[in-house]
């Protein structure tokens, strides 16, 4: 198949998630070393795509051993049985008799703290097992943005310095923000991103730190993405003036 030049240059975010045939692939490896921004472009996306897959790793819970090992302290062990030769005969049996409902008393109390136990740990289970699909279900609806046919990028740098990049599919009705360099916000505050419908600023969602967003909204009327500091929460109209506002690819 005879690839066109120019659409190499839209092969980028596919050939960065493994997502062309191979004679496209050979096509546009072809490409690579003769074409600096297409080089920077998968290296750009490269990196967003393990930033993607990193945010969908899951670690134990970090307090899980600490409360194994206070629940083991919790339960009270019974001392060695050492025969009494000062009691009376009858007296150990008293006190063998009054050991037994203790012991039963510290097997109740050992069974239901590690039932406690292992509820808590079946629900932080379940807590990272919902995080981890909401994690997937990103990564995958970011990927098809990025590797559409349709794609475009646009480039830009924000008034605080950060360096920003959209891709937008026509066809998908959406487009996904990233951001490199993006300062920490100050206290109390966020950064809010915007889609411009004729003037219209309509909330799109929120990024809080280096990396990519999907884009809440549809595109398809939008005709510029804005990024502003909002009141933690967001606000439903930028109050503050824009940190950027660039023209959505075409």
């Amino acid at each position: 198949m005879k690839q066109d030049h120019s659409d190499l240059h839209t092969l980028a975010a596919a050939y960065a998630l493994n997502a062309l045939d191979p004679a496209e692939r050979q096509a546009f490896r072809e490409h690579l070393p003769q074409c600096q921004a297409c080089r920077e472009e998968v290296a750009e996306f490269e990196a967003t795509a393990a930033r993607l897959a990193d945010a969908a790793a899951q670690n134990p819970p970090p307090m899980m051993k600490q409360h194994v090992m206070a629940a083991v302290d919790g339960v009270r062990q019974l001392p060695p049985r050492v025969p009494d030769t000062t009691q009376p005969a009858g007296v150990g049996r008293a006190l063998r008799r009054r050991a037994v409902p203790l012991a039963l008393a510290a097997s109740v109390v050992a069974a239901a703290s590690f039932a406690g136990l292992a509820a808590w740990q079946n629900r932080q289970s379940e807590q990272y097992q919902e995080r981890a699909l909401q994690a997937e279900r990103r990564l995958d609806d970011v990927s098809a943005v990025l590797a559409a046919p349709d794609a475009r990028t646009a480039h830009g740098r924000a008034g605080n310095g950060a360096l920003t990049t959209v891709v937008a599919s026509e066809r998908q009705n959406r487009a996904v923000f990233t951001a490199a360099g993006l300062p920490a916000p100050a206290a109390g505050m966020t950064y809010q991103l915007w889609l411009d419908h004729d003037g219209t600023m309509s909330p799109a969602g929120f990024i809080h730190q280096d990396g990519t967003v999907l884009l809440d909204g549809d595109t398809a009327d939008a005709g510029a993405v804005g990024l502003t500091l909002e009141p933690a929460g967001g606000s439903r109209r930028p109050t503050t003036a824009p940190l950027l506002l660039m023209a959505l690819p075409t």
